[in-house]
């Protein structure tokens, strides 16, 4: 991918080193990275830049993942529709199906591999894996 035609991924977590894993694998498959440590700051980089495809954690401080996912998805603005991949340690069928009710397009269980996270991106960004 050439960098200016490269889908930008904006990873929203708290964890510096799954945010360091994240945009190591993404960057090598050609992705631009951004990141955020919360949903606010989150909210905060998609009015200044929007992307392509959000990777969200769950349990944050100030704000979580699943507030965030029905914060953005309220709003009447072209951000609204990125599609979003949560990912999270919480495990059980009630945890997927609050991400789906807040907005979310997929869930996955960390510990998620590197190879597995550049396919749902490429599903997600709408490019062949």
């Amino acid at each position: 991918m050439a960098d200016d035609l490269a889908k930008r991924i904006l990873v929203i977590d708290d964890a510096n080193l799954v945010r360091m894993y994240y945009r190591d694998a993404l960057e090598r498959a050609g992705y631009q990275v951004d990141e955020a440590i919360n949903g606010l700051e989150a909210l905060e980089k998609l009015h200044e830049a929007p992307a392509d495809l959000l990777i969200v954690d769950v349990n944050m401080p100030q704000m979580d993942g699943f507030t965030f996912l029905r914060v953005l998805r309220r709003q009447g603005l072209p951000v609204a529709s990125i599609p979003a991949l949560v990912i999270s340690t919480e495990a059980g069928p009630q945890d997927q199906e609050s991400a789906r009710a807040a907005g979310a397009n997929f869930y996955l269980v960390k510990p998620v591999s590197q190879e597995t996270l550049v396919d749902y991106a490429a599903m997600l960004c709408g490019l062949a894996p």
